[in-house]
């Protein structure tokens, strides 16, 4: 099939893009196109007009600010999957990056992209959930910052209200003696995860976990932070008992949901495995000292 007829734009300034969007209501911005293009072609959407904003140079950075690295919305993953200062203050994302699709995907996809299509199978809501990361974004009347934990809000679903546009994701850079760890399973290498975890794990000299973030895609409507997972390694040393524990806990009340690719049990029983090995890597990175970028 092709696409429905609809009108096209293409500005080359963020004000340029917010004004058009504020304009017509019925529109809808176009980053990478490698979600919104098949959903077109399938006419599973139909917009009447797109904003596409492949031509706004000034989206398109990696910067640090002191303890945040900077990311415009329109990055694209090739960048973040090989940017050192990417692998410096977050290597949570560059560890993700190669899960993301294929090659040719990741040459047009974008980051802003990704998290406002709000895939529950997609990686980086995931991640940067797990990281703390702040969403900046903006419309014709002002700017305002979400948390990435309240961002997502339900199946491809968003906090952002109609003619706003994400413009920004901030990254908290990681702690010294924080590990990071990412691990997904899926049918075969580019598919959508059957299930993935995200995590990053603080330890103190002693080995005694301080903070944890573990993070869940593919089981729900987005990402999901498993915070009994997480109790269960806070304040204990970060040992095999305690990483089993956490296992335990993550899948403890999930119910993920089952369809042609994979059972919910399945999904259950990756959850516990991933959950495990993700974070003994985590800790075993902390451990090592981790990454203050």
């Amino acid at each position: 099939m092709k696409p429905a007829p609809f009108e096209y734009y293409a500005p080359r300034t963020l004000e340029e893009a917010l004004d058009l969007l504020a304009a017509r209501e019925d529109a809808k911005p176009l980053a990478g196109g490698q979600s919104l293009i098949p959903a077109l072609n399938f006419r599973l959407a139909r917009p009447a007009a797109l904003v596409d904003l492949g031509n706004i140079a000034e989206l398109r950075y990696v910067r640090r600010d002191n303890g945040t690295l900077l990311l415009g919305a329109m990055t694209r993953h090739v960048t973040l999957e090989h940017d050192e200062s990417v692998a410096a203050a977050a290597p949570l994302v560059r560890e993700a990056m190669p899960h993301v699709a294929h090659p040719q995907i990741r040459n047009r996809g974008t980051l802003g992209g990704s998290l406002a299509h709000a895939d529950p199978a997609a990686e980086l809501p995931a991640v940067m959930v797990t990281l703390g990361a702040a969403f900046v974004v903006r419309s014709r009347s002002g700017e305002r910052t979400v948390q990435a934990a309240e961002f997502f809000t339900g199946l491809f679903a968003t906090a952002l209200a109609p003619g706003e546009l994400l413009v920004e994701v901030r990254v908290p850079v990681l702690s010294p003696r924080t590990g990071w760890a990412f691990d997904e399973v899926a049918r075969r290498h580019g598919d959508f995860a059957l299930a993935g975890v995200a995590a990053a794990v603080t330890s103190s000299e002693g080995g005694v976990c301080t903070s944890a973030r573990i993070t869940l895609l593919s089981v729900g409507d987005g990402p999901m932070r498993a915070s009994g997972a997480e109790q269960a390694l806070i304040g204990r040393a970060a040992d095999a008992k305690a990483i089993a524990d956490a296992a335990e806990e993550a899948i403890r009340e999930l119910e993920p949901p089952s369809d042609i690719h994979a059972s919910g049990g399945y999904r259950k029983s990756l959850v516990r495995v991933l959950v495990k090995r993700v974070v003994e890597r985590a800790v075993k990175r902390a451990a090592g000292g981790g990454r203050s970028g």
